[in-house]
């Protein structure tokens, strides 16, 4: 089997010398996530323009914090989009994460790892259902997770209220493995002056991870291979069913590490949490670059879009405006970066 597969063409590659060379500034402005770098650095220097205490550290350490609550799940997720499907389900899978590791250890009386690592198999067990329906039943992923989103959201409230008679967990601070746990999903990195929750770390390292596979390994190629074409991938021996499934069960994981997050941080979870969160992430992999028709994207690029984010909620905070402005101001912005990511890819295309 070859180890590198083509997007949308099937056809052979041209020989070095027939390809068209690109130059430095074409290959610049061909890279997905250059138009929410511009978007970032824009709506940075507005908000240190306009909002003095924005430029704290202590808001560098909140923007962080509040952008790698959001780029964790977006980093599967953007990778789930290159290859072309939606899941709708993820914010909803965060809350059931966090209840499925809090209620298991305090109903059961057991070690809090222990918990954890139930809801890790739980996680994944709904990423592959999701991603096995997609593929046995051929109806789109939209639908799919959609139907997911309402069962998971209807059993959160459920088993929750059944079991500890509250919409909420019981507090599991004082159960041993906690503060291991915490540690872990939870802590606080101290660089200097700079005070960073571990999250910002740990969404670094899936950033990078993702990146990597995307660019340099034939799972990368396979990825954005289903999400091209899905036939051409088919035709030249890419696993297109194991890959998706895989894609989903990646998004799933993820939406398990930041619930694992969420538990350890407050150290109990409301059922009814995360609804709505799932737009949160998808809209911050498009800013980001990735295509809602797939085969286009980058890891990178979810991370910026997730740093716009931060840097949009914080800074308003900050500036002292009224919140409720919020969700117009994401609309323009989520408009806008479209806009601009679709004249850098033309620019990008007339250049070559």
């Amino acid at each position: 089997m070859s180890t590198t597969v083509a997007t949308k063409n099937p056809s052979p590659a041209p020989s070095a010398a027939q390809r068209p060379r690109r130059s430095l500034l074409g290959q610049v402005l061909a890279r997905p996530e250059l138009g929410a770098a511009a978007a970032a650095i824009v709506i940075a220097l507005f908000f240190l323009a306009s909002a003095p205490a924005f430029r704290s550290l202590a808001a560098v350490s909140t923007v962080l914090y509040a952008s790698s609550t959001i780029g964790i799940v977006a980093v599967g997720v953007a990778l789930l989009m290159i290859g072309g499907e939606f899941d709708l389900s993820s914010g909803v899978a965060v809350t059931t994460s966090a209840l499925t590791a809090a209620i298991t250890s305090y109903q059961l009386s057991l070690n809090v790892w222990v918990g954890v690592l139930v809801s890790l198999v739980v996680a994944l067990a709904i990423g592959f259902v999701n991603g096995w329906l997609v593929m046995r039943t051929g109806i789109p992923s939209f639908l799919v997770t959609l139907s997911t989103f309402f069962v998971l959201q209807g059993v959160n409230l459920g088993v929750t209220k059944l079991l500890t008679g509250t919409v909420a967990t019981a507090n599991i601070s004082d159960m041993d493995g906690f503060a291991s746990a915490r540690a872990v999903f939870a802590g606080t990195l101290s660089l200097g002056p700079l005070n960073l929750k571990i999250t910002v770390l740990w969404w670094a390292v899936f950033t990078v991870v993702a990146t990597w596979v995307l660019l340099r390994t034939r799972v990368g190629n396979w990825i954005f291979a289903v999400g091209g074409n899905q036939a051409s991938a088919r035709a030249v021996g890419v696993p297109v069913r194991k890959v998706k499934i895989g894609l989903f069960m990646g998004v799933a994981f993820l939406a398990w590490f930041l619930g694992m997050h969420l538990l350890f941080a407050f150290s109990t979870v409301q059922s009814g949490v995360g609804v709505g969160n799932e737009f949160v992430y998808i809209i911050a992999a498009v800013v980001g670059g990735a295509l809602l028709t797939g085969g286009y994207g980058s890891a990178v690029g979810s991370a910026i879009g997730a740093i716009i984010f931060g840097m949009t909620t914080q800074g308003i905070v900050y500036a002292g405006w009224d919140p409720n402005w919020f969700k117009t101001f994401l609309g323009v912005m989520l408009l806008l970066a479209v806009l601009v990511n679709l004249y850098i890819k033309n620019v990008a295309a007339r250049r070559v």
